[in-house]
């Protein structure tokens, strides 16, 4: 089915609850946006390709100096709105109608409702989750499974925060003027368009997470955008609130000027740390001294790790902004009771951390942390809604310790190599099918962590490392044909533990062929569901 409103084409379905959703109103408020923002957004995904070229070839970043001012000035963001002002603990997931019910009714003061990275954008998830938001919103949300067991919304749930695309993907079932719509646009514009008076009533409002963002003039076009919302939907200005990922290294140089770009609008910054661990790979495939060993081994206490972190609070602090931490991603077990001590014990060192550093809040994935992650926030908050005032001027991080890539003991193993192998492969597999948030091997997998997999193997066979520790394959050196190999028998192993009947069912051999692709091609690929998007069911 399709529908044309003033040179907008809806090339996907309209059954359902999407008609409503995909109003003649709303289509032509996604064109006026796709219209005045588009040409900025290209010119910018533009200038990262020049950045990454030089980054390639030896180009290291630093600060700003003609942004100096902005660092040495004397500013303040806006005060956040009452439901924003205590963020302790924040639940993150996708839209589907259980998970929304599960996140709001979890206990969390926020949930994360993800378009992005824990989603995989098929015309379903997309369209039916701004559905679900909205009757979530109206507390009309219920959820009966097929055994009859009933979910409804509790009197208090989690303040609402929405996580639209990243500026990198389009919306292929929306074309405007003949030109693909832009993802991050169509997902913001159909969530205010259709919220932002219900949410005013309920005295809340709309706020959002801002992914992947790379410099402050990406910033600024996402403050441009919130700007003409507001005047075309007359929504009084600065009522839109947007908390930003930091989840890119060079980003990490500008969060004075990204929080200085959103100051009226901005709720703060958040320590993306998946995403980061990605970024530092793809921004320098050609340097050898930024090869990290296995994922595992790179924690949030190594080096850049910890001075990007301690940078984000002693940042949103001075300037009034709520800092954010990074996910725990553990997902509790419910056969192995030893497992789930030892993870939940490095959940709460984590989150200790977090809270004793100056962090106001906290990621995780899972309804069974939230009262670990509460527990320790409370630990160091205890009435109080957050703790910007207390400002870390101990705190010097310059950009040799963003840089510092070094990882004690740090080693590339056989291991490391299988597990990059079969979450890749696994994670793949379950975007495909719709479901980008996967539960593997007790972790709560996305995109962020598939994308650390994949490149990580494309950095070792590049710079040909040779696997260390011990293992059978010790001293084999990363190649093409060693990671076949290895992909062979991961693939045998999924095979006999999920069966032939549902791995043949299963896309697993796309997930191979895009795997391959991603982790093996001449050149790394900016981002895996750039080429994935073809291949969406």
């Amino acid at each position: 089915m399709s529908a044309d409103v003033d040179g907008v084409e809806v090339h996907g379905s309209l059954e359902g609850r999407r008609r409503q959703i995909l109003t003649d109103e709303a289509l032509a408020f996604l064109g006026d946006l796709q219209r005045d923002f588009k040409i900025t957004r290209d010119a910018l995904l533009a200038e990262r390709a020049e950045r990454r070229e030089r980054l390639a070839y030896g180009e290291l970043p630093d600060f700003l100096p003609e942004t100096a001012h902005v660092r040495e000035g004397d500013w303040q963001v806006a005060p956040p709105p009452a439901d924003l002002a205590d963020r302790r603990t924040e639940i993150t997931g996708p839209t589907d109608r259980k998970m929304v019910i599960n996140a709001l009714n979890s206990g969390a003061r926020v949930f994360m409702a993800d378009f992005e990275d824990s989603n995989s954008p098929t015309w379903a998830n997309m369209v039916d989750g701004q559905a679900n938001l909205a009757d979530a919103i109206r507390r009309r949300i219920d959820f009966v499974q097929d055994d009859g067991k009933e979910y409804r919304l509790v009197d208090e749930p989690a303040t609402l925060v929405v996580r639209p695309r990243g500026w990198h993907l389009d919306e292929p079932c929306v074309v405007v003027d003949g030109e693909r719509m832009v993802g991050g646009l169509f997902d913001f514009g159909l969530y205010l368009f259709h919220n932002h008076r219900e949410l005013a009533e309920r005295g809340s409002g709309p706020y959002f997470y801002l992914p992947k963002l790379e410099n402050h003039r990406e910033a600024r076009l996402w403050n441009g955008v919130f700007r003409f919302a507001q005047e075309r939907l007359a929504i009084p200005q600065g009522t839109i609130k947007a908390t930003v990922l930091i989840e890119h290294i060079l980003a990490a140089f500008e969060m004075e000027e990204i929080l200085h770009e959103l100051r009226d609008h901005s709720a703060g910054l958040n320590a993306g740390r998946w995403d980061y661990i990605f970024s530092v790979i793809k921004s320098f495939p050609n340097r050898r001294e930024f090869v990290l060993p296995d994922r595992a081994q790179v924690t949030m206490t190594v080096p850049f790790m910890r001075a990007y972190t301690e940078l984000l609070v002693a940042t949103c602090h001075r300037r009034g902004a709520h800092a954010i931490g990074g996910m725990a991603a553990f997902i509790p077990s419910r056969k192995d009771a030893e497992v789930n001590e030892r993870a939940i014990a490095n959940v709460r060192a984590d989150k200790q951390r977090e809270a004793t550093d100056g962090c106001d809040g906290t990621w995780v994935a899972h309804p069974d942390l939230v009262p670990v992650a509460m527990e320790e926030f409370d630990a160091v908050l205890g009435r109080r809604p957050n703790q910007v005032d207390r400002q870390r001027d101990d705190v010097a991080v310059g950009a040799k310790e963003l840089l510092d890539i070094r990882v004690p003991e740090g080693q590339r193993t056989e291991a490391g190599l299988r597990a990059n192998v079969r979450v890749g492969l696994l994670y793949i597999e379950s975007w495909l099918r719709g479901q980008g948030a996967a539960a593997l091997f007790n972790l709560m997998e996305d995109a962020a962590t598939a994308e650390i997999s994949r490149s990580q193997i494309w950095q070792w066979q590049h710079h040909g490392v040779r696997l260390e520790a011990g293992d059978a394959l010790e001293g084999e050196q990363v190649a093409p044909d060693l990671v076949h190999r290895v992909i062979d028998e991961e693939l045998a192993a999924i095979r006999d533990a999920v069966g032939a009947e549902q791995f043949t069912a299963g896309h697993f051999e796309e997930a191979r062929t895009l795997f391959e692709q991603v982790a093996l091609g001449d050149d790394l690929d900016e981002f895996l569901t750039v080429p994935g998007m073809p291949l969406l069911d």
